[in-house]
């Protein structure tokens, strides 16, 4: 008789509490023994939780970002006897508990799987890519096509493989060539040539490699540079400054540049649209949630900003704030990171004055801002050169949804609108 087991948060060691950052399955998916339903994270690592029994999973009492402990409920699974693990008999039918085995969530340079009650065995003798980085629905494809989950490579969350990276596996396999990871640097012995020391990637930069490689394996980039003429723009900025930094607002130039790139993006659809499998459609978003690159001692991070078209540029500048100070502190929930339609990053700060910005796929254009500043401008009425405030623009985007025309034409949009501040207030 089918009964339901409680499945909660094991023994995680030193860490009192984790975040969860995967929830795997939701009500009404079937799971077998081994399958991971969640994925949890410490300051320090990552574990993988797996199902420790076959059945259908009744409800989800977790979502993304909660933080729970040793003993928090999970999930509730509905499973037919005889267990798939050793248990304690029931003293009746009904609902029973099975906690986890215990794992602690000490450093590691790469990303660990977890594997209950069981001895190590290497990935590659896994039947149907029992220990592979996947959830019930990619198990279940790679089973009915007879297909060896190891073989595949992960672009999805933490490696993950998802249903197009089973396909583009089968695909090479089908064709008789082996994906090389372009990526991966040569093996060399640099302590030949003196002193050295390896320093491991934190998660973030980890992540954040593993994107940005793919981005430019598979984005074809181009990259349009332009300069705008911010003089009044800085006039007006100045003006307003002082006041605004009293009210705990500050109105930099980046803030102007999200304005009035959303405003833009309204009227060239195909910079908010993303290209479909396949390569013969494009998906275009009419919201207009915008990408803003943060510089964090542990990485580069884009939290997003939400319907930046309704909002003023206060709002805008004491959105970004918070963002800003949430990505240092690392209390960026996943919603703060998802969603966006273009993304822009700004090195203004720092220096420079031209860069090729990677595009942030599935987006299909990025933004960069160099740092101001003035410059001789001939003045056809006055016949003289006159001093005025420039901003760099570098515009990087997908060739095979947006054209150079229409590049053009998106960076003269911004071009026009960054130099006159009343253009951003209508």
């Amino acid at each position: 008789m089918p009964h339901q087991v409680e499945v909660r948060v094991p023994d995680v060691g030193e860490a009192e509490e984790v975040e969860v950052i995967e929830v795997l399955v939701a009500p009404g998916d079937r799971v077998e023994l081994e399958d991971t339903i969640v994925t949890l994270e410490s300051d320090k690592a990552t574990l993988e939780l797996p199902a420790p029994q076959a059945g259908v999973v009744q409800s989800v009492a977790v979502s993304l970002g909660d933080s729970v402990e040793e003993g928090t409920l999970l999930l509730v699974l509905e499973v037919e006897p005889p267990a798939a693990v050793a248990r304690e008999p029931a003293a009746q039918a009904g609902s029973e508990t099975v906690h986890l085995p215990s794992a602690d969530l000490r450093p590691t340079v790469s990303e660990p799987s977890f594997t209950p009650q069981a001895p190590p065995v290497p990935p590659a003798r896994s039947p149907s890519g029992a220990l592979a980085h996947a959830g019930p629905g990619v198990r279940r494809m790679a089973r009915e096509l007879g297909f060896e989950l190891t073989g595949a490579e992960g672009t999805g969350p933490h490696g993950r493989i998802l249903e197009e990276d089973v396909r583009a596996a089968v695909r090479t396999a089908l064709s008789g060539t082996a994906r090389r990871d372009a990526s991966a640097p040569p093996a060399v012995d640099f302590s030949r040539y003196g002193e050295t020391e390896v320093v491991a990637l934190n998660r973030i930069r980890k992540l954040g490699a593993r994107n940005l490689a793919r981005a430019w394996e598979t984005v074809p980039h181009v990259t349009q540079h332009d300069e705008a003429d911010v003089t009044e723009l800085e006039d007006f900025r100045r003006d307003h400054a002082e006041r605004l930094v009293e009210e705990g607002v500050r109105l930099s130039p980046l803030i102007f540049a999200i304005k009035a790139v959303a405003i833009a993006l309204r009227d060239f659809p195909r910079m908010r649209s993303s290209l479909l499998a396949g390569g013969q459609e494009v998906v275009v978003k009419h919201y207009f949630h915008i990408g803003v690159a943060v510089d964090t001692e542990f990485g580069l991070v884009v939290p997003v900003v939400r319907d930046v078209l309704q909002k003023g540029l206060r709002a805008i500048a004491t959105e970004i704030a918070e963002l800003a100070e949430r990505a240092r502190a690392k209390k960026l929930r996943p919603e703060h990171l998802e969603g966006s339609v273009f993304s822009i990053s700004s090195l203004g700060g720092i220096g420079g004055t031209a860069f090729t910005p990677l595009v942030n796929a599935p987006e299909v254009g990025i933004l960069g801002l160099s740092r101001t500043e003035t410059k001789p401008v001939w003045d056809e009425t006055e016949q003289r050169f006159v001093p005025r405030r420039t901003l760099p623009l570098s515009l990087s985007y997908d060739h095979r949804v947006i054209d150079g025309a229409e590049a053009v034409r998106f960076t003269t949009a911004l071009v026009r609108l960054l130099g006159a501040p009343a253009h951003l207030l209508l």
